[in-house]
C-alpha cells in the first residue's frame, strides 16, 4: 500500500528529526534524544492509522528514557569513583563549547580537554596529578556520547521496523 502525500511528508519530517537527534550527539545545542523521540511521536500521531505505530512510539519511549538515565548515571559513578569534581566538568563544557564556535571540528574535544586539564590543574597544583584526572573526565564524556548514540540508534531502528512492518 501507497503512502498518501501527507504520510510521505510526515515521515519525511520524522526521518529528518531522528537524524538531526543522531547529529546531536556531538552538535552542542541539539537535544539528541528528544529530537529523535519527537520524530517518532510526529511519525505517530501524524502519520496515518494502525496500533504498530503506538506500539513504536512506546519501545522508543522506554529507550529514550533509558537512554537519558544511563548517558548520566553510568559515566557520572565512574567520574565519583575516580574523584572529578562537578566544577572541572563544567570548566570542560564551557571551554569546549567555546572551542566548538572558535575552531570548527576539532574545538569541542579540545576545549573540553583544555578547561578540565585547567580546573584540575589549578585544583590540584601540579600537572602530573591532573592529567588523570582530564583523562577520566574524557572517557565519562565519551561513554555518555556513546550511550546516547546507542540509544538514538536503536529508537531509528525502531522507526525503521515501524516504517516496514507498522
Amino acid at each position: 500500500m501507497g503512502l498518501t502525500d501527507t504520510q510521505a511528508v510526515v515521515t519525511l519530517v520524522a526521518g529528518l528529526a531522528i537524524l538531526a537527534g543522531l547529529a546531536g550527539v556531538v552538535v552542542p545545542g541539539l537535544p539528541a534524544l528528544p529530537l529523535c523521540w519527537g520524530g517518532v511521536l510526529v511519525w505517530a500521531v501524524f502519520g496515518g492509522a494502525g496500533p504498530g505505530r503506538w506500539v513504536v512510539l512506546a519501545l522508543a519511549t522506554v529507550v529514550t528514557a533509558g537512554g537519558a538515565v544511563v548517558k548520566y548515571a553510568w559515566p557520572g559513578r565512574n567520574l565519583k569513583q575516580s574523584g572529578v569534581p562537578t566544577s572541572s566538568l563544567l570548566a570542560g563544557g564551557l571551554l569546549g563549547l567555546v572551542g566548538f564556535f572558535a575552531i570548527p571540528v576539532v574545538g569541542l574535544v579540545l576545549g573540553f580537554v583544555a578547561g578540565v586539564w585547567g580546573a584540575e590543574r589549578l585544583r590540584l597544583g601540579s600537572n602530573a596529578l591532573a592529567w588523570p584526572s582530564t583523562v577520566h573526565a574524557l572517557k565519562a564524556a565519551g561513554l555518555s556520547m556513546l550511550v546516547e548514540f546507542l540509544a538514538g540508534l536503536t529508537v531509528a531502528g525502531l522507526w525503521v521496523a515501524g516504517l516496514l512492518f507498522a
